[in-house]
């Protein structure tokens, strides 16, 4: 294994620790530039890195119980150092744990903390020594807390869904987050079922591992495989990521050959295409988002995919657009949220978000859907979406939708990890009155 390799996931996790950064993306972008690396020690960075940052809650934990100086104390080079750290001892069983202990001292002092490395030797150490045996909250005096640390994620997130969905359910999506998740691909409208077979032996032919989604007969979810760009068909574009719960939504808009549809925040563009190959040469799609870089990113998917009914606009869905009024026959909200239910992938976003941050996300939503309802033409279809699982953002919000504007709810689904074979996912069709 390369030298630096634990230097590099440490520099990482420091840079997410400064804040700005996504943890998805700037894990793909380390692992870009380090490309020269041998795979195996990619793989390292990235399932040290990945992994440390999903079990944040419960290494704290460990560490606040082994350590003089609590985690929120330390300083931020140490407290990444030591989280990566305790994640190898607990979770890399093919790291031994002498070179763990060893490898963290030496990082300490070439990074101008040799003072500290009898402190950093004596916390893993001591964890190491406890493994298997670590302490954790008593499951029947403190359930919730017990959830919190043995699936990692932040107590208040817990309460909500144990308020929302019972502890039962609650540990099965918390299950379910933490499982692999594969990357979801679906295959182009355009291709005949013989296409998609021949496409299929050629992915497989290249390492590719695929198994048809149990939703939908046109995803695959599929391992075994870095780059999705370099799987054959990529460039053709016989096929986009995509998740079936997403294209269940946009399923469920019900869109039909010459519809006008209109995506009101459409990055990075899997429901627009969908929805053009639903619409055929005589509808259109327009497809929106807030800003340039976003509509550049939908532009390009939907030029990869060969579709020509796909219109691409930069336009801030807050802003009303009167000219739009009463036009679209299908309206695609897939509206801003805390993405709650997409942690599995996005493993940072749990320690982003806040209860305050979804009150202003809920209000955000609003803004927007003042605005959007007016588009659908009477009679039309208003597909309201979020990747998340919060009840003020889903089924509330349906509900203050139809107390304010002319819609009625004709079907509402929300997808649940560790039950449903997506991401958590909420979608509702709502049909204007005619």
């Amino acid at each position: 294994m390369a030298e630096n390799t634990r230097e590099i996931a440490l520099d990482t996790l420091l840079t997410l620790e400064r804040g700005g950064e996504l943890s998805h993306r700037l894990i793909r972008a380390v692992l870009d530039k380090y490309d020269y690396l041998e795979e195996r020690d990619k793989a390292f960075i990235k399932r040290l890195t990945e992994g440390t940052i999903e079990r944040q809650t419960e290494l704290d934990f460990y560490l606040d119980a082994s350590s003089s100086v609590p985690v929120r104390r330390m300083k931020p080079l140490i407290r990444c150092l030591m989280r990566m750290s305790v994640y190898q001892l607990l979770y890399m069983d093919n790291v031994p744990d002498s070179a763990v202990c060893n490898e963290a001292c030496k990082l300490a002092q070439k990074r101008k903390f040799g003072s500290l490395k009898g402190f950093v030797n004596g916390v893993l150490r001591s964890i190491a020594r406890q493994k298997g045996n670590l302490p954790m909250p008593d499951r029947a005096k403190a359930p919730l807390d017990y959830l919190s640390v043995k699936y990692s994620m932040p107590l208040w997130i817990v309460q909500l869904w144990t308020d929302a969905y019972g502890m039962e359910r609650t540990e099965g999506i918390l299950q379910g987050l933490l499982a692999i998740h594969p990357v979801s691909l679906r295959f182009s409208e355009c291709m005949s079922k013989e296409q998609q077979r021949q496409l299929l032996m050629e992915m497989e032919q290249g390492g590719a591992v695929l198994r048809q989604s149990s939703l939908h007969s046109g995803v695959y979810l599929v391992e075994n495989t870095e780059n999705i760009a370099e799987l054959p068909g990529f460039a053709e574009g016989k096929f986009v990521v995509q998740d079936a719960s997403s294209a269940m939504a946009v399923e469920a808009a019900g869109i039909r050959p010459g519809d006008f549809v209109l995506d009101i925040c459409a990055a990075p563009g899997g429901k627009s295409i969908l929805a053009a190959e639903k619409t055929g040469k005589s509808g259109r799609v327009l497809a929106r988002d807030v800003s340039a870089k976003k509509a550049e990113m939908i532009s390009e998917n939907t030029a990869r995919m060969g579709l020509t009914n796909v219109e691409v606009e930069v336009y801030d869905a807050t802003q009303p657009d009167e000219d739009l009024r009463g036009r679209a026959d299908v309206v695609l909200a897939d509206v801003p949220c805390s993405g709650l239910g997409v942690m599995g992938k996005k493993r940072d976003i749990k320690y982003r978000v806040t209860p305050e941050k979804l009150l202003a996300l809920e209000e955000l939503q609003r803004s927007i859907i003042r605005n959007c309802w007016q588009y659908v033409r009477p009679g039309g279809a208003l597909l309201y979406s979020t990747c998340t699982i919060n009840s003020g953002e889903n089924e509330t919000m349906v509900r203050w939708i139809m107390e304010n504007f002319p819609f009625t709810l004709e079907e509402e689904r929300q997808f649940l990890p560790g039950e449903d074979e997506t991401d958590g996912f909420y979608y509702a069709r709502l049909r204007r009155a005619g």
